[in-house]
């Protein structure tokens, strides 16, 4: 029992190192470009292209998408979550949550500073921003936190597994696409946001499920009969 339990840890581990390695490769190699400027035609491009995409109601619905990406707002979901799930007596899910976010703002203001990239300037905003745009703090941070409560959700309720997971994914990608629809970052600084936060949201997950299954393990092996 002991050993399959291993086994499956084993396993868990390996799927997430394929591919947390994957998205660190793709990360790289879009930082590689952002560095050596050569992604500017392609960034300008595409902005340019969403750009004749503003309406005024586009306009008031993509500030209430990026809202949902905001520091405060994240803030409340992380307290909300985590106070509930201390409550139900869930601290080592609490505590994940809690690596998750700070790692992930930490993580996002070192490497902003690092690669220190101007934000776009192709035409007159309609929000203020500061900081550096490389890579993407609402694509990369709101990934891992709805990411983090997607799959916590995804646990409890399995049979809305694939519903939790689309939905998920459709208010992600639909933060990272407001910040390039309202002009405050290149594309390629979503992407890597991207990347960048699946990495530091499968190691979250899975040193969570290596804790929870080596703790089932230990207590199974202190019940066992002697």
């Amino acid at each position: 029992m002991r050993s399959r339990i291993f086994s499956l840890i084993f396993s868990i581990r390996l799927v997430g190192l394929l591919l947390s390695a994957v998205a660190l490769w793709i990360f790289a190699q879009i930082a590689e470009e952002v560095l050596e400027q050569e992604t500017q035609r392609l960034d300008k491009g595409i902005l340019l292209a969403i750009r004749r995409l503003h309406t005024p109601l586009g306009d008031r619905i993509v500030l209430g998408i990026t809202f949902l990406g905001e520091p405060v707002v994240l803030l409340v979901v992380c307290l909300g979550l985590g106070a509930g799930l201390v409550y139900y007596h869930r601290r080592s899910q609490a505590t994940t949550l809690g690596i998750a976010a700070i790692g992930a703002i930490g993580l996002n203001y070192l490497l902003k500073v690092l690669f220190g990239r101007a934000r776009p300037e192709l035409w007159n905003r309609i929000i203020d921003v500061s900081q550096y745009s490389f890579p993407s703090g609402h694509a990369m941070i709101s990934l891992v936190i709805y990411g983090f409560v997607g799959y916590l959700l995804a646990k409890q309720f399995p049979h809305w597994q694939k519903w939790i997971f689309a939905l998920t994914v459709v208010l992600v990608v639909a933060i990272g696409f407001s910040r390039l629809y309202l002009g405050v970052h290149w594309p390629t600084d979503v992407a890597a946001g991207y990347a960048a936060g699946i990495v530091w949201l499968i190691a979250c997950i899975l040193s969570l499920e290596v804790w929870q299954m080596y703790r089932s393990s230990g207590n199974s092996s202190s019940q066992a009969p002697n």
